[in-house]
């Protein structure tokens, strides 16, 4: 599913967030969303999910104007896995998980074999089905994240918006989280701090100030000057000897 923004502008109590953001993402498309604290990642992705209405501007699921559709029918295709997102209840992890089948769910369609199915699917992708029975409250920080990302896996969203899902994560479940949304057959947007992970995507977006300032493949946007004019760093690029991939090292360029 194709997910587009037109003219997007947003603005809390008089503070301009958004300016004018317009992008367009094809269908399985991975695209990573990358820029300094406060540049309105996180807000561009609340806008994209629909959590909330544009000031100005408007967001298409394919071609259809998001305002128009109802939130149920935007639940059972979009889904975004936040960075913080608590619960003071007693919950299990199964039961965290089980959450990303609520829009498909109602009286005439009630809990099935195949939701359980999806389920435990997602609980393995995550490597969390050891703590299907563990109480939410017990878990790490790492833990819990994997844990919203097995939510929205169960939601098998055709839009999978993550804000920073590698943030409290090893190494290795940060690697293995990437590896598995890049193989995953939906359209991702994806807002990444190492911009070594941003590498990997498709395209990427560059945010600064509420803008977009750049987009495009990862190599033709994360160079040496875009990253001291936007990151305020100075980077050294390399091959990799053994695929040829790019590898950034970085200098404060104060």
């Amino acid at each position: 599913m194709k997910l587009t923004a037109e003219h997007l502008n947003w603005a809390v109590h008089g503070t301009q967030l958004l300016t004018d953001v317009s992008l367009s993402i094809p269908p399985r498309q991975t695209f990573g969303l990358i820029g300094p604290n406060g540049s309105g990642k996180t807000t561009l992705l609340r806008l994209l999910a629909g959590l909330r209405k544009p000031k100005q501007g408007r967001v298409l699921m394919d071609d259809s104007p998001m305002e128009r559709m109802r939130q149920r029918d935007i639940a059972r295709s979009v889904t975004l896995v936040e960075q913080q997102a608590e619960t003071t209840d007693r919950i299990t992890v199964h039961d965290v998980v089980a959450l990303g089948r609520t829009p498909f769910l109602s009286a005439l369609r009630p809990w099935s074999e195949q939701d359980e199915a999806i389920v435990t699917r997602a609980l393995h992708d995550v490597d969390m089905h050891h703590m299907a029975d563990r109480l939410w409250h017990t878990l790490s920080g790492g833990e819990r994240q994997r844990v919203h990302i097995g939510r929205a896996l169960a939601q098998q969203p055709k839009i999978l918006l993550l804000d920073e899902p590698t943030n409290h994560l090893d190494i290795r479940h940060q690697l293995s989280i990437l590896e598995l949304v890049r193989q995953l057959p939906v359209t991702v947007i994806i807002s990444l701090h190492d911009l070594n992970h941003a590498m990997e995507c498709d395209r990427i977006g560059v945010m600064d100030g509420g803008r977009l300032v750049d987009c495009g493949p990862p190599k033709e946007v994360l160079t040496a000057f875009r990253l001291r004019q936007t990151f305020g760093v100075y980077a050294d690029i390399f091959a990799d000897p053994i695929d040829g991939s790019q590898v950034m090292r970085f200098r404060n360029a104060i």
